[in-house]
């Protein structure tokens, strides 16, 4: 018989289980702690923070609904419409409802049908929570880009790679993308863009 949630919770109160003792008990459930939920606030470490703040390339730090909490300089200059102004800091909204995000990324198409299929298979532990069922609708309806994706249901992991942008006032840009899980904050994702130089560049360069 399946063990709910919030009956779990109650053993692990009864128990007194410290903190690592009660998420190894919801990890064999295969359950998510109602705890852990609750405490996954828009506190933000001071710490993190400043880390990203010292990334000397475009770093920005995602929550679980792909929303950005975190950036730094380079990021803000970077993601034109996304992290400069006062816009929505959800990257799929940004990518599937803002009208520079065709413009910015480089193919386009192709990154969008990805972007959807990493999305997907990053809140798959999750899929059912209000906040992401919440979006999924939401994007659903108001971009029939994102919906074909979305029921596309291509399995893929959230890569690294190659990232292509065309900025309105840096021109083209070629960034290697990596991200990191941060330490005792599952909910958080930091991605990093390393600058790779174009073939102008290199040539220069070696003048």
């Amino acid at each position: 018989m399946a063990v709910s949630s919030q009956a779990l919770a109650r053993l692990a109160m009864a128990l007194r289980l410290r903190r690592a003792e009660r998420a190894y008990l919801f990890e064999l459930a295969a359950k998510r702690d109602p705890d852990q939920i609750a405490n996954e606030t828009e506190h933000i470490p001071t710490t993190m923070l400043a880390c990203v703040e010292a990334i000397s390339s475009p770093a920005h730090v995602l929550d679980r609904t792909w929303t950005a909490r975190v950036w730094n300089a380079h990021a803000e200059r970077l993601f034109v419409g996304w992290l400069d102004g006062q816009e929505d800091r959800n990257l799929l909204r940004y990518i599937f409802l803002h009208p520079m995000a065709p413009s910015l990324v480089s193919d386009y198409d192709n990154r969008a049908r990805r972007v959807v299929a990493e999305f997907r298979a990053d809140v798959s532990a999750h899929i059912s929570d209000p906040p992401i069922v919440r979006l999924v609708e939401e994007l659903s309806t108001r971009s029939e880009l994102f919906r074909r994706y979305w029921h596309e249901r291509v399995v893929l992991e959230r890569e690294g790679g190659e990232r292509g942008f065309n900025h309105p006032k840096d021109g083209y840009l070629r960034f290697e993308q990596v991200g990191f899980a941060l330490s005792g904050r599952h909910d958080l994702k930091l991605v990093i863009l390393l600058a790779v130089a174009t073939g102008a560049e290199t040539a220069a360069s070696r003048v």
